[in-house]
């Protein structure tokens, strides 16, 4: 069993930046790809960013050239830096994890993230 923790959400204004945190014990981090999702009230679960165990990333247009994940593998934690942030970033936003042998999926619990206008 994986457990990812979650850290960093807030309250920011429009235009300010916040950087997430997940976290795991697991010595093994290194073996997963990593994204990040969201997600809104009343809205479905929409994945932000992705990178691989590699370190190849992926974004959705969305947050394209504001958001940024990366990883360190010797901290075993993943991170998404959020800049320029705006009022419909507003979302809890959850870690996932996937193991790179066999698919297992984890999720965090999520941190809430508000930005005000």
């Amino acid at each position: 069993q994986v457990q990812l923790v979650e850290s960093g959400g807030g309250l920011v204004q429009a235009g300010g930046s916040l950087r997430l945190s997940c976290t795991t014990s697991r010595s093994t981090f290194s073996i997963y790809n990593i994204a990040w999702y969201r997600q809104a009230p009343g809205k479905q679960r929409e994945q932000v960013a992705f990178i691989t165990n590699g370190g190849s990333t992926n974004y959705a247009a969305s947050v394209k050239g504001r958001f940024t994940i990366s990883r360190d593998n010797a901290k075993n934690t993943a991170y998404l830096q959020m800049n320029s942030l705006k009022p419909e970033d507003t979302a809890v936003y959850y870690c996932n994890a996937v193991q790179i042998y066999t698919q297992q999926n984890y999720w965090g619990q999520g941190t809430q993230v508000t930005v005000s206008s």
